[in-house]
């Protein structure tokens, strides 16, 4: 049958969407029994304990500390430890990538030359790195090809 020749007579074909629609819903209904059914427990079966249903909860907490929070906290303490123990003549780059080099420090602001005769003040929590590390290259190359 050719495709002109189906369209056509799906179009002048009258459906009757009320009933269509009816259809479908007892479909879904009688899918949504069945399963809602089959999921009860057993007359008579004792409930799982509640450290069972518990455990994927347990897990997923776990996973979450050993993949984002911890590493999350040894960060912190690094960046914490580098502010530490700066101090004037340091060249550093800011979170925002201005690159200067500590001229004067406060307990919370920073005072960094950027160029010849121009500082600016930032905070001390805004210094993410120091210029060497955030410079710094890998000696290979990328993928180990020479």
């Amino acid at each position: 049958m050719p495709i002109q020749s189906f369209a056509h007579t799906i179009s002048h074909t009258s459906f009757d969407l009320r009933k269509l629609g009816q259809v479908v819903a007892a479909i879904a209904v009688a899918t949504w029994a069945n399963t809602a059914f089959a999921q009860a427990p057993a007359a008579g079966a004792a409930p799982a304990p509640i450290w069972a249903q518990l455990m994927p909860f347990v897990f997923m907490i776990g996973i979450f500390y050993v993949l984002i929070i911890r590493p999350q906290q040894k960060q912190r303490k690094a960046h914490q430890e580098f502010l530490s123990k700066l101090k004037r003549g340091d060249e550093v780059v800011t979170n925002s990538g201005i690159l200067g080099r500590v001229e004067g420090m406060t307990d919370t602001v920073v005072t960094l030359e950027i160029a010849d005769g121009v500082r600016i003040k930032v905070l001390r929590s805004m210094v993410s790195t120091s210029l060497q590390s955030a410079t710094q290259t890998d000696a290979s190359p990328a993928g180990g090809k020479a």
